[in-house]
C-alpha cells in the first residue's frame, strides 16, 4: 500500500485525488498541505479523506512514511517543492508545466538522479484512448511519412480568469496559454513525432487587459520532412480543439476520423477514397488494448506501478523538460522575431529564463489580484 501526499489543494488537486481514489487497493492519501491551511481541510472533508492529515511543509518533508507526492501548485513553485521533496526521500508527480525554465527542469532532473527517486510530469492526455489511437495509427506506418500536423489548443477564458493572484504575470505564471494550456498538445506532438529542429512563432495579447502575458500564439514547428502548425489560445469561442495528422497515404485526427485518398491518372483524388487502407488503419487501431483508466487516473496509476516495479514511468522528467524547451523556443522566436533551432544551449539567457523575464512584452499591467475564485474548471473541447 503506497502512501500519498498532495501539495497544493486548489482546483487541479481534485483531478489527482479522484485519480488516486480509483486505486483503493494500491494507495491511500495520508497527507495534505497548502499554504492556505483551511483549503486543505476543505479538500479533506470534500473527499472524506479519513486517513489524511493536514500538515505544514516541514512536517511533510520530515515524514518518512510517504511514498509519492503530487505537486499541484502554481508553476513558479514547482522547482523548489520538487527538489525538496525528492531530497527528503519521496517520489514526485508534478503538475504541468514542469517549471518555467529549462534550467529549472534540469535542476529537478538532477535532484531525482541524485536521490534515486522517481520524477514524473503530468501529461494526462497520453493516457486517453482517443489520442492513443492517433499515436497507434502513426506508429503503424500505414499513414506513410507525416507531412503536416494541425494542432489547435483552443480555449476561451473570460477577463476574471487572470484576476487570480498568480496568473497573468511572467514571474509567477511563466507565460500564457502557450505554457499553461498548449503544453499538453506540445507533449503530444513530441510523443508522436519527436523533437522538432526549428520553430518560428508570433504572439499577442488580444483582449485580456489584466494580464502581462500573451493570450494567443501561433507557432510553426519543423522536422526534416514534416511541419506542424500550433495555435495556443484563450480567446477562441467554442473551444474547438483539433489534432489532425496528415500522412502521405492517409490522415487521422482527434476526434477520431480516418481519411485516405486515391489518385486518378491525372493526380486528382478518386471519389470515395482508399477504403482498403482505411479499413487496415481501423483494424490496427481496434487491436490496441483499451486503457481502463484515462487522464490523471491513468497517469497516477502508471506512476504508482512504476514505483512498485522499480521502473521509469511512461512520462519522465526528461519528457517534461522537452516540452518546456519547446515553449521557451516559441517565446524566444516570437519576441526576437526570428527562427529558433534546437537545442537551446545552457549558456543562453533563454535557458535560464532570465531573457524571458527581461524581454517579454508586458501587454498590460496586472491590477486585479485575488487569492481564490468561485466556479468550476471546465475543459471545453478535447484534448484538454
Amino acid at each position: 500500500m503506497l502512501n500519498i501526499a498532495i501539495v497544493g489543494t486548489g482546483s487541479i488537486s481534485q483531478a489527482h485525488i479522484n485519480g488516486y481514489l480509483k486505486y483503493p487497493e494500491l494507495c491511500r492519501i495520508v497527507a495534505l498541505h497548502d499554504i492556505i491551511e483551511e483549503r486543505a481541510h476543505e479538500k479533506k472533508a470534500q473527499f472524506d479523506l479519513v486517513d489524511a492529515e493536514v500538515v505544514d511543509y516541514q512536517q511533510l518533508l520530515a515524514r518518512d512514511d510517504i511514498d509519492l507526492v503530487s505537486v499541484c501548485t502554481p508553476p513558479s513553485s514547482h522547482k523548489y517543492l520538487t527538489i525538496d521533496l525528492l531530497r527528503s526521500g519521496k517520489n514526485v508527480l508534478v503538475e504541468k508545466p514542469m517549471a518555467p525554465s529549462v534550467a529549472d527542469c534540469d535542476e529537478m532532473i538532477a535532484a531525482a538522479e541524485e536521490s534515486g527517486k522517481l520524477l514524473s510530469v503530468v501529461a494526462q492526455n497520453r493516457f486517453r484512448n482517443d489520442l492513443a489511437d492517433v499515436k497507434t495509427a502513426i506508429d503503424s506506418g500505414l499513414l506513410g511519412p507525416v507531412a503536416h500536423v494541425r494542432v489547435d489548443s483552443a480555449w476561451w477564458r473570460g477577463l476574471p480568469y487572470y484576476d487570480l493572484d498568480w496568473r497573468g504575470t511572467w514571474a509567477t505564471e511563466g507565460g500564457g496559454p502557450t505554457l499553461n494550456h498548449a503544453i499538453h498538445h506540445i507533449d503530444l506532438l513530441l510523443w508522436m513525432l519527436g523533437q522538432p529542429e526549428r520553430i518560428t512563432a508570433v504572439m499577442k495579447n488580444a483582449w485580456h487587459n489584466n494580464s502581462e502575458v500573451e493570450d494567443l500564439s501561433v507557432a510553426l514547428l519543423e522536422w526534416p520532412r514534416s511541419v506542424a502548425t500550433l495555435t495556443a489560445s484563450v480567446v477562441h469561442h467554442g473551444e474547438a480543439q483539433a489534432f489532425v495528422v496528415q500522412g502521405r497515404d492517409a490522415s487521422v485526427s482527434q476526434p477520431w476520423a480516418v481519411v485516405a485518398e486515391s489518385a486518378q491518372p491525372n493526380g486528382f483524388p478518386l471519389k470515395g477514397g482508399n477504403h482498403k487502407l482505411i479499413s487496415q488503419i481501423e483494424h490496427v487501431v481496434g487491436q490496441r488494448p483499451q486503457l481502463i483508466h484515462e487522464g490523471h487516473a491513468g497517469q497516477v496509476g502508471d506512476v504508482m506501478q512504476a514505483i512498485i516495479d522499480n521502473r521509469d514511468p511512461d512520462v519522465t522528467g526528461a519528457n517534461g523538460r522537452r516540452t518546456v524547451e519547446v515553449v521557451t523556443a516559441i517565446y524566444k522566436a516570437a519576441i526576437e522575431r526570428q527562427p529558433v533551432e534546437f537545442p537551446i544551449p545552457a549558456d543562453s539567457p533563454w535557458y535560464s529564463g532570465q531573457a524571458l523575464l527581461e524581454h517579454a512584452p508586458r501587454y498590460h499591467q496586472k491590477l486585479n489580484s485575488v487569492t481564490g475564485q468561485e466556479g468550476f474548471i471546465t475543459t471545453g473541447g478535447s484534448p484538454s
